[in-house]
């Protein structure tokens, strides 16, 4: 289970990371590149649920508050 939840935010964050690439926008640059790297780091399942929810989520809030 926990691979495949790596392997769906790491995916996500590889499509951040080319979107924010492509339209020079840095936010989803390294929002990508966190979500491609933090799953090496986090062994509990939960707490890289959440985490991955919160750095998909992050982008959109946080330009909607700027």
């Amino acid at each position: 289970m926990a691979l495949i939840f790596s392997l769906i935010m790491s995916s996500v964050g590889f499509a951040y990371f080319v979107y924010g690439k492509k339209t020079v926008e840095f936010l989803f640059l390294v929002v990508g590149l966190a979500l491609m790297i933090y799953p090496y780091f986090i062994q509990d399942i939960v707490i890289s649920m959440v985490i991955g929810v919160l750095l998909v989520i992050a982008p959109f809030a946080l330009k909607a508050v700027i």
